[in-house]
């Protein structure tokens, strides 16, 4: 604790009054999910100065309440009550296009692997706050672009075609996929066989979105992770293929037998219409 607590400090010690007037201008609100009251007063202080605007929240019990009000949220794993997972679950079903960053000192893999399956990013503690802030900062320019998504990159040359159904005149534009339809307009996902809503992450959003933009076109690890994350693919790097297999586990009839999102091996993936 007093290492991370000794990072945020640092981060509080480089904001200037002039950066801290600059930022408030153009402020984004977080809802805030931290019961260490310690921890919880250098991060408030530390994005405050950095110019968010922020709600903290000691348990989970209300956020259901708050998140609409966010365009991201921070929450913590150990909480009072109803743990992060559960919390983080309920929020991203509430309100699956705000992006969720979890914060824990749990650093094992299948503690990352359950966070990141509704989750949109998972920073183990101690950190530093400006890899914090970054990571805010990343998180919601892809909210942004994702948004955008929807209607700009759509409709480009690249954009969806061949089974793709627009209904009512492009009014309501939706593709049909299999069992599911996903409506581009509302950025929602829906399971004809349960008559019920998918709930996807951010990022299995963008991705889900990027194979729509090019289907039919067989695309490779390289191409799509660059996209989602807009950062250059690393060789080994598992983080795609984790976010991909938690889609098909969403979507898919048998993930094990995926039809919606195919493999093209030593290719990359494809998705037909």
């Amino acid at each position: 604790m007093t290492e991370c607590l000794t990072s945020i400090q640092y981060g509080l010690n480089k904001l200037n009054k002039k950066d801290f007037l600059l930022k408030m201008t153009t402020s984004k609100r977080i809802l805030y999910i931290e019961d260490d009251h310690e921890i919880g007063s250098w991060v408030k202080d530390d994005l405050e100065g950095r110019g968010y605007a922020i709600e903290w929240l000691y348990t989970g019990d209300n956020a259901a309440a708050k998140v609409h009000q966010a365009d991201i949220v921070i929450l913590d794993v150990m909480l009072p009550g109803l743990d992060g997972f559960t919390v983080g679950q309920r929020l991203k079903k509430e309100s699956p296009s705000t992006p969720i960053l979890m914060l824990s000192a749990r650093t094992s893999v299948e503690d990352k692997l359950q966070g990141l399956h509704f989750a949109d990013d998972y920073l183990t503690k101690p950190f530093h706050p400006e890899e914090l802030a970054a990571r805010l900062e990343v998180l919601l320019r892809r909210q942004g672009s994702a948004g955008n998504s929807g209607s700009a990159g759509i409709t480009g040359s690249s954009g969806i075609n061949g089974g793709s159904r627009m209904i009512g005149g492009g009014t309501s534009r939706e593709v049909k996929l299999g069992h599911i339809t996903v409506n581009l307009d509302h950025n929602t996902l829906l399971d004809h066989r349960t008559d019920s809503e998918i709930i996807l992450t951010g990022k299995q959003h963008h991705i889900l979105m990027y194979f729509l933009q090019h289907s039919n076109r067989i695309l490779t690890k390289e191409q799509i992770y660059e996209a989602v994350w807009g950062e250059s693919f690393m060789e080994g790097d598992k983080t795609l293929m984790v976010h991909i297999r938690h889609l098909r586990e969403k979507i898919e009839l048998d993930p094990s037998d995926p039809v919606i999102i195919e493999t093209i091996r030593g290719l990359g993936y494809r998705v037909k219409q």
